[in-house]
């Protein structure tokens, strides 16, 4: 299976940056599709942004234009650049992979989902 290890989450003032990185181990012949996803308290987990393996991205419209996503296949490492944070972007932050991998003669799929990362966005 697929482990993914989040990181790079913390404290941040209105207006300022974090990178966030999701590093995936493990028994994995390609990862199809990573994407971020965040939660906040009371509300419901939400897509990010999200990219393939071909390097298509899709970005939440409340994150266009401050946030990236960006990857590094030789380092299976996903990143997502965040700049100009808001209050209301205050949330656990997780990566999810859909990847293959082989197993019985075959190629399987899976998917998997990190632990997740608190980013608090105040002053």
């Amino acid at each position: 299976q697929v482990q993914l290890v989040e990181s790079g989450g913390g404290l941040v003032q209105p207006g300022g940056s974090l990178r966030l990185s999701c590093a995936a181990s493990g028994s994995i012949f390609t990862i199809d599709r990573t994407a971020w996803y965040r939660q906040a308290p009371g509300k419901e987990r939400e897509l990010v942004a999200s990219i393939t393996s071909g390097g298509s991205t899709n970005d939440a419209d409340s994150v266009k234009g401050r946030f990236t996503i960006s990857r590094d296949n030789a380092k299976k490492t996903v990143y997502l650049q965040m700049n100009s944070l808001k209050p209301e972007d205050t949330a656990v932050y997780s990566c999810n992979a859909d990847f293959k991998y082989w197993r019985g003669g075959a190629f399987l799929s899976g998917t998997s989902w990190g632990q997740g990362t608190q980013v608090t966005v105040s002053s």
